[in-house]
């Protein structure tokens, strides 16, 4: 069996602040990085999709955590086709343009180019310190199954390289009968690492949970099963905890993924009050269990 590491996709939201599940003692952001770091082996950073981190704030989080913590990064929303903030592009580069969000056609290629530079090499600190893990690119919900998409995920992969990206796919036409089939196997030809999704179903946004290997690395995200799914409010939307039944129902799905993927990075993002952490604490002890 491979290895199968479990964390969350926050540390820092404000109802886990208010929940209690910090320690008083951890009283600045340092110490509740220092203490998250001390329940879980990694890590997925949300603040970087809102606008890209800069290389000091990278290199703290290097500094205050262990040997062998991992982070994964979410792309910048720019990145991956969402409209975004023009006053979340760095100054320099941001186009001239009356309107509040813009899309990468809104920029030049060469400041285009120069985001994505920016953004990967901000990632070096975590990068040299052997604590950088992979770049999620979650692609928009109308990011359906077509040749250009495909083409721009290959993309992604070169420019990225040699970090490693893994493409959460949003959009259920790439899942739909044959396609289901098509999809894995393009992802696989290009060995690019599929992530698999737990959330609602029976929604527009809605896509199954397929557990799949599509490379040597596959990461699970739980999202939860919130009645209010289409709610504008994120708590709301995500503010789900899983039971213990639930989570153990996914104990062989993930240990049969490991075996074909060799590792599986798994996150809860039911990021609502302290539910991922005792999710993924109860998910861990379930794992390690015989």
């Amino acid at each position: 069996m491979g290895s199968i590491v479990v964390g969350t996709a926050s540390w820092t939201d404000r109802t886990l602040l208010a929940s209690g599940w910090y320690p008083v003692s951890a009283d600045t952001p340092e110490k509740r990085l220092a203490y998250y770091a001390r329940q879980f082996p990694i890590v997925e950073v949300d603040a970087t999709y809102y606008g890209p981190p800069n290389e000091q704030t990278t290199k703290l989080w290097a500094q205050r955590t262990p040997p062998g913590f991992t982070f994964n990064i979410k792309a910048f929303s720019l990145l991956t086709g969402h409209p975004t903030k023009v006053s979340a592009i760095y100054k320099d580069l941001r186009p001239e343009t009356e309107k509040k969000n813009v899309y990468p056609g809104d920029l030049s290629p060469g400041a285009y180019d120069e985001i994505w530079s920016r953004f990967l090499a901000a990632l070096d600190p975590l990068a040299q310190a052997g604590k950088l893990g992979a770049v999620l690119f979650q692609f928009p919900p109308w990011f359906g199954i077509r040749r250009s998409n495909k083409e721009q995920m290959v993309e992604v992969a070169e420019r990225c390289k040699p970090l490693r990206p893994v493409f959460e796919l949003r959009n259920a036409s790439w899942f739909e009968g044959a396609n289901q089939t098509e999809t894995l196997d393009f992802l696989r030809a290009h060995e690019l690492p599929f992530v698999c999704v737990d959330m609602p179903q029976g929604h527009k946004s809605s896509v199954p949970p397929i557990v799949a290997a599509t490379a040597d690395l596959s990461v699970v995200r739980f999202h939860g099963h919130s009645d209010k799914w289409t709610s504008k409010d994120i708590h709301e939307k995500f503010g789900y905890e899983y039971s213990r039944a639930e989570l153990s129902s996914w104990k062989t799905k993930l240990q049969d993924l490991s075996e074909k993927a060799g590792q599986v990075q798994v996150f809860m993002n039911n990021c609502y009050s302290d539910y991922a952490q005792r999710n993924a604490s109860t998910l861990i002890e379930l794992l390690d269990s015989d």
